[in-house]
């Protein structure tokens, strides 16, 4: 007789709205156990369209909405707030007050990553420290210059979340026929970062880190997924 398989240990998210959506779609699908934090109502509304996904309305960095969320229960803490500041504090609560195991929480400023360190943050994660590892091993500064036209020296890096519905999903990146002057630089994917090739079949949620430096061609590509605006 087979033996009862072991389910999976609680996740807790808290902010973020495309990066909270898309990352509880790929965990819930691996069949651990989810629940959503986030101060927005009508974001709230959103994700708890998303079966099996637990949504508590509310600010995470306050101790009394980590309790209504059962913060206790889970093994693992993710912050994805706008600010660093809030998501150490997010960290450093569900580690002290309800004895977390594992925090991570999105890092805006990479310097301040070896500080979340220091402060018992088991891992801090920065989306341009990975872009600009991953343009450091694919080519050279001049040859990033020769793929992107640099206006003034500036790039705009952003994120692109692939949602449900989306006409990026199920298709390879070759065929999305993107303007020469975009670059997809990363493929975030649950917990993995993929390295796109042209044959990467993009799948909805996830998440597309994007480099160009023409704002006006990104905002067009924005356009291509709901609630890309917000």
């Amino acid at each position: 007789m087979l033996g009862k398989q072991k389910e999976k240990p609680a996740i807790l998210i808290v902010g973020g709205f495309h990066k909270a959506m898309a990352l509880a779609k790929s965990l819930l699908k691996s069949g651990y156990r989810v629940t959503v934090v986030n101060k927005s109502r009508e974001d709230c509304d959103k994700l708890a369209e998303i079966p099996r996904l637990n949504v508590t309305y509310g600010d995470g960095s306050k101790r009394f909405v980590l309790e209504d969320a059962d913060a206790r229960a889970c093994r693992a803490a993710i912050a994805l707030t706008d600010s660093d500041e809030t998501n150490l504090i997010i960290c450093e609560m569900c580690k002290q007050y309800f004895g977390v195991k594992k925090t991570i929480s999105l890092l805006n400023d990479p310097g301040k990553s070896d500080f979340f360190y220091q402060m018992g943050v088991d891992r801090a994660v920065c989306a341009l420290t990975m872009i600009a590892n991953i343009l450091e091993t694919q080519a050279t500064m001049d040859e990033m210059t020769s793929m992107i036209p640099l206006e003034n020296g500036r790039i705009h890096i952003a994120e692109l979340p692939v949602l449900s519905g989306s006409p990026m999903a199920g298709h390879r990146l070759w065929e999305l026929n993107l303007p020469k002057e975009i670059i997809v630089g990363c493929v975030l994917r649950g917990d993995q970062s993929l390295i796109p090739r042209g044959d990467t079949t993009i799948a909805e949620g996830d998440v597309l880190l994007v480099i160009t430096s023409d704002k006006t061609r990104l905002e067009k590509l924005k356009g291509l997924t709901p609630y890309a605006s917000r």
